[in-house]
């Protein structure tokens, strides 16, 4: 702590109740100034030596033939005019941080400048502000916190201004020439080692992290916060990174955890102030630096206090440039009247339109990738946002409100090329479908056509094949595969192909290509239907001899899964006069069965009539 003496004269002030009366031996008092409540009685001649406003006054006082003075609003109250009497009468002064801003207004209103007498009180606390205030990191943000109770008078004195330049510049230094203790708010381990500037460490410092400083202005209130960051931005040498982390312990510091704290009526519109200043000084010119879990908090709390429409739009457009970053639980972002559902699933919606749009924007400007390996490796945040939308999508499935517009609306949201892998996309049906039993017939296929059997795991595809929630027609998609599967897990061993993945792969893709029929006639025998040129019960046999583990293929199915796809299968080719069911023949098809039934269309025509429902 820095401290001024000025005077030293061992002459006193002595409290008598609310009067304050000068003691000395060789001065009797003949002024009475009443300064608020307290009352001063002084001899005049000390205070007309120096102060240019007490002539005047106690000039105007002898013409009335009175001598009382009251001083009207003065700056500081009677101590800082206590301050200033000591000065006139020589005594010893003591100014530091937390009154020499008091004592620099009282001074500016008694007019105690040089022009009244040399080396006055105006002139000393100036020297006092520039040589020790200014240079310090901890006084200047004290001297700063006293400034709001004397305003105007500080304002205009640009003591305020000052002590934020000062304040800015210091952020802005290298951290490793920072010698002094880089913040008084944080518990140092040893307390020897605070040192100010200009001051020499004997040891070495530990090292002093970019942020050093975001704790220390947290103690400023919101006006005054926001007019040091901008200084701070337009110095131009801070990173955004860490101007991020200041807004972030800013908000962290001031803005309650709980809801009813936010929404209160004593509380609301401060906390609405303090959301929109702190969202203005969010860094954008080189890309939005704060996380993306900060950004949603915030966008919570702008929901929740009822913040402006532009603060809530840059928030949105901030996010959506860092979707990727995100978790589910950040995205689970309570509705607000008059919206039904639990969680604001339009907001996420225009998250995600948003990031998709400039997504395909920036891929549309690069070099179409090489290999899929390429893809994604370039395309790494489309993926994980896909990843994203999938577990969001199985959090609000358990709402009873969301309707089936609004899940298929999000779902289809995300391409296809962002959901290599299909299972948490079955997951989230499937517990849409367990909370939402009403669905009728159609709406279930159509939901479940959205899925592509194909880009299911072996864990999911047998869960799937077992589940009586689902369509008939996706499990009979879901066997077929599989089948395609264990043959092409056969045709891998009997290669020996090392790269296991690839291979089955490759085979699958062949198979594909053989195994569906060309157009051909309706008196063909079965005999002509084949897998791998055998039929479905043999080719079951090899997938049971050549699945002892799971390296070595895709295990045999369920009993129940394999019955349905041998008589399935078996009844197609034996022409027993079957019919299809009406849960197999509706206008929502998958991709996949599209594919199927345009090659087989005129093969199967004219024994539509022929065949029995499977239930």
């Amino acid at each position: 702590m820095k401290f001024m003496k000025l005077g030293s004269k061992p002459d006193t002030f002595q409290d008598q109740g609310k009067g304050v009366r000068y003691v000395s031996s060789e001065l009797a008092t003949d002024v009475t100034i009443i300064v608020g409540e307290v009352i001063f009685y002084l001899h005049k001649f000390p205070l007309l030596s120096m102060s240019n406003k007490l002539q005047k006054l106690v000039s105007k006082a002898n013409e009335e033939n009175s001598d009382v003075i009251q001083l009207v609003d003065f700056p500081g109250g009677p101590r800082a005019f206590e301050i200033c009497a000591k000065f006139c009468y020589g005594m010893t002064v003591t100014l530091n941080p937390y009154n020499v801003v008091a004592a620099r207004c009282a001074a500016e209103y008694l007019e105690m400048a040089e022009e009244v007498d040399r080396g006055n009180l105006i002139f000393k606390i100036e020297v006092f502000l520039n040589s020790s205030v200014f240079r310090s990191w901890k006084d200047s943000i004290i001297v700063l916190q006293t400034t709001k109770s004397l305003r105007p008078w500080s304002e205009d004195l640009k003591v305020v201004g000052r002590c934020i330049d000062s304040i800015a510049s210091k952020t802005s230094m290298d951290p490793s020439s920072i010698t002094w203790s880089y913040t008084y708010n944080r518990k140092v381990a040893v307390s020897d080692k605070i040192t100010e500037v200009g001051m020499k460490f004997p040891g070495k410092l530990e090292s002093v992290p970019k942020d050093w400083w975001v704790e220390d202005i947290c103690e400023l209130e919101i006006d005054l916060y926001k007019r040091v960051m901008v200084a701070v931005k337009s110095k131009g040498r801070m990173d955004g990174s860490v101007i991020g982390e200041a807004l972030r312990t800013y908000a962290m510091r001031w803005l309650p955890n709980s809801i009813e704290a936010l929404v209160s009526e004593a509380h609301s519109r401060r906390n609405k102030s303090l959301l929109e200043t702190i969202i203005c000084l969010l860094p954008y010119d080189k890309g939005v630096t704060c996380s993306c879990c900060f950004l949603l908090k915030l966008l919570k709390v702008a929901i929740l206090v009822g913040a402006d429409d532009s603060s809530r739009d840059e928030l949105v457009k901030s996010i959506s440039l860092k979707l990727d970053e995100a978790s589910v639980n950040d995205l689970l972002i309570p509705a607000r009247s008059p919206q039904a559902t639990v969680y604001d699933v339009e907001l996420v919606k225009c998250l995600v339109n948003r990031f998709m749009a400039r997504e395909r924007s920036s891929r549309d400007k690069n070099i179409p990738p090489k290999s899929t390996n390429d893809f994604i490796l370039g395309h790494a945040s489309w993926l994980k946002v896909g990843k994203l939308i999938d577990g969001y999508l199985a959090e609000i499935a358990r709402d009873p409100n969301v309707s089936l517009s609004i899940f298929i609306e999000l779902l289809q949201s995300i391409p296809d090329s962002a959901r290599p892998i299909h299972d948490a996309l079955y997951e989230a049906i499937d517990i849409y479908l367990q909370e939402h039993s009403s669905l009728t017939k159609a709406e279930k296929k159509h939901l479940c056509g959205l899925m592509d059997v194909r880009k299911l795991t072996m864990d999911a595809s047998m869960h799937a094949a077992q589940n009586e929630r689902l369509p008939l027609r996706t499990v009979v998609q879901v066997l077929f595969f599989e089948q395609i599967r264990a043959a092409a897990g056969v045709q891998t061993l009997n290669h020996r192909n090392t790269d296991a993945v690839d291979s089955s792969r490759m085979t699958e893709k062949e198979y594909w290509q053989k195994t569906l029929p060309e157009k051909q006639n309706v008196s063909k025998s079965s005999s002509e239907i084949k897998i791998k040129g055998e039929d479905p019960q043999k080719n079951m046999k090899l997938v049971k001899k050549g699945s002892k583990n799971r390296s070595s293929g895709p295990q045999l199915m369920p009993s129940r899964s394999r019955r349905i796809f041998d008589k399935l299968f078996i009844g197609k080719v034996s022409g027993n006069g079957e019919n299809r069911s009406s849960e197999t023949s509706g206008s929502s098809q998958s991709p996949t069965l599209r594919i199927i039934q345009g090659e087989m269309k005129s093969s199967c025509a004219s024994s539509r009539n022929r065949r029995n429902s499977i239930s």
